[in-house]
């Protein structure tokens, strides 16, 4: 399967969910054009940092139903980020949208990272979301979530073949694609898309890793759209070399 990792550019102040979408249904396209069966977008894609109470009431029914339009009419599944209410709670939530059937799965985060999320979002608590994709089991984490190694071991032992993981990452911290998520995909044998903003504060480096650790696709700094494949037979091969799932002995961890 082919995949799309949109490093967007971060949106600018003022910057409405309606615009987003603008700017998604180009993405799509141009994902489409190339080939791609699935197109992962940043955190929080709908709205970006820092979320306000006015954008947070314009992510509805009609937001994830146009979402919904535009994957039907490129043909292409959507992973995207948007903030959900439930009640009293607010969920930073990334979906995965098909040309089909509309929303077929969502992910709540479930780690948050610092005071800032942690005064806007309530934490899921919901650890293991996948859905298959053109053959392919896709796995939901968002940014933070992939800094636990328990996370994506999850996943993996759960049969998780490509972690999708947007994410908002800035600048000071670009160990975490460069070293981080190398390291992830080794370690638990998987696939694992790693996909920022582009721009502002955020660092770019968006990158699709594969399960020897070796990035298939790696983004600079600026917007881009990234495209690489993921090779199930590949998948099979690394975890025939690498045995990790299968030496662990997890009577010995408590």
């Amino acid at each position: 399967m082919r995949i799309a990792c949109w490093q967007a550019e971060t949106p600018a102040s003022g910057t409405r969910p309606g615009e987003q979408l603008d700017r998604l249904a180009v993405g799509a396209a141009r994902a489409a054009e190339a080939g791609a069966a699935l197109l992962i977008t940043p955190e929080l894609y709908a709205t970006g940092y820092p979320l306000s109470r006015r954008l947070l009431a314009e992510v509805d029914a009609g937001y994830t139903a146009r979402v919904g339009r535009i994957a039907a009419g490129t043909g292409v599944t959507i992973v995207h980020g948007l903030p959900e209410v439930d009640g009293a709670a607010v969920y930073n939530v990334a979906a995965v949208v098909t040309p089909e059937r509309g929303t077929v799965a969502s992910y709540r985060k479930a780690h948050l990272y610092g005071e800032h999320e942690r005064a806007v979002f309530t934490a899921g608590d919901e650890p293991l979301v996948q859905v298959e994709v053109d053959g392919v089991l896709v796995g939901l984490a968002i940014c933070y979530d992939v800094e636990f190694p328990e996370v994506v071991r999850a996943h993996a032992l759960a049969g998780t073949q490509l972690l999708a993981a947007p994410t908002a990452l800035a600048g000071p911290w670009r160990f975490v694609p460069e070293t981080l998520v190398a390291a992830r995909a080794f370690e638990s044998q998987l696939y694992l898309a790693y996909v920022n903003w582009a721009g502002g504060q955020y660092c770019g480096r968006s990158r699709l890793v594969d399960p020897h650790g070796q990035a298939r696709a790696a983004g600079p700094e600026a917007e881009e759209l990234l495209l690489a494949e993921v090779d199930l037979g590949e998948l099979a091969a690394a975890r025939a070399e690498t045995t990790y799932l299968t030496d662990r002995r997890p009577e010995l961890y408590r």
